[in-house]
């Protein structure tokens, strides 16, 4: 920290902090109670609040707080806000707000804060928050490796569609694309699928010989979908040199290398899938148009009102996010646009400044 923002942590004024605590990492903001100028910013460990246990969730609160705020300047902390995956505002008897509260109440008292107020809520319901204006009512979606929309009501998520996990949703997440990928490649080398460069692209990511990987060029596809002539002549994929024996053992590596990791895994292969659209491959280009049509179903699903706002987070919708453009296309046709956040520690320090008294 600067000399200026020593003597602000010294000058006896009161301070609130702001914690994003998502699957990867937790995130803390230290500031001002009375302007909100951030002081100090820290990371740490997950902050998932249903998937990380306390006791570790609870580590890595204190290690992160602990970062941000000094020894010296732990007593001023008059309000610390959260903003949780797994959590939510809506209910304090949900499991993962109590697990939240109950790890951030064990890592302020390890370190002597003696917040009077600690809130906990959503990583979602603090996005919203952070957007200009630090808004009350509207709607939210996420687009990163998991994929929610939510209805927030006085501050409050009061309804949510999708965010249902892997195994049953997240449909147009990270996720959805980095498995759309995989499939591609696997149809691609049984002979149901069109060719794409996500065969080689996929294979090549997961270590696979390369003497069972699509060799020469693939075909061009005009918007329709029709293969253009390459003049490679007739082939099973259209890609020469491609044999079944080597598809067949392309599959026979692929598969083992897919399942020895941990399914959301295969939300690395998103950006390959971004990569090969803006060369024009023409299935990647249909598995990103599909994800924007379902991250459309889920926010029409919440019946917005024209106009409405939408608060957006998450890589895929970010200033280079490759599903910022598409969906803003057909949210336009409805009257909708979306207001990007990177994430919930603006908002998180919004709400706890909010919930001090001035």
């Amino acid at each position: 920290m600067g000399n200026d923002l020593n003597h602000e942590l010294r000058d006896g004024r009161d301070l609130v902090v702001g914690l994003d605590a998502g699957g990867t990492r937790t995130r803390a903001v230290l500031a001002d109670a009375d302007d909100g100028r951030v002081l100090g910013e820290s990371t740490g460990g997950p902050g998932n609040a249903m998937t990380v246990p306390v006791p570790q969730l609870t580590d890595h609160l204190a290690e992160t707080l602990a970062r941000v705020v000094p020894a010296d300047a732990r007593a001023r902390v008059v309000a610390v806000t959260g903003g949780f995956a797994g959590a939510t505002a809506a209910s304090a008897e949900d499991p993962g707000t109590s697990r939240a509260r109950t790890a951030l109440t064990g890592a302020l008292g390890r370190l002597g804060i003696p917040a009077g107020r600690v809130g906990v809520c959503s990583d979602i319901e603090a996005a919203f928050a952070a957007a200009p204006g630090t808004p009350s009512e509207g709607l939210a979606l996420v687009a990163g490796t998991g994929a929610v929309a939510m209805r927030i009501t006085d501050r409050h998520a009061t309804t949510t569609v999708d965010g249902d996990g892997w195994l049953l949703g997240d449909e147009g997440s990270g996720f959805w694309i980095g498995r759309s990928a995989v499939r591609a490649a696997l149809r691609m080398a049984d002979g149901r699928g069109r060719p794409t460069v996500l065969a080689g692209w996929v294979g090549r990511t997961l270590g696979l010989p390369v003497d069972v990987l699509p060799k020469g060029s693939i075909p061009s596809y005009d918007h329709g979908g029709t293969a253009q002539p390459s003049g490679t002549g007739a082939h099973p994929t259209g890609v020469p040199g491609w044999s079944r024996a080597r598809r067949e053992d392309f599959r026979r590596h692929l598969l083992p290398a897919v399942m020895a990791d941990p399914p959301i895994r295969l939300a690395r292969f998103a950006p390959l899938v971004a990569d090969a659209a803006a060369e024009q491959d023409a299935v990647a280009g249909a598995i990103l148009s599909e994800a924007a049509d379902h991250l459309l179903e889920s926010v029409r699903a919440l019946e917005p009102r024209p106009g409405e706002r939408i608060v957006a987070t998450g890589g895929l919708l970010g200033p280079q996010g490759p599903l910022t453009t598409p969906l803003a296309e057909r949210l336009r046709t409805h009257g909708l646009s979306l207001d990007w956040v990177a994430d919930g520690c603006a908002g998180a320090v919004a709400l706890a400044r909010l919930a001090h008294p001035s």
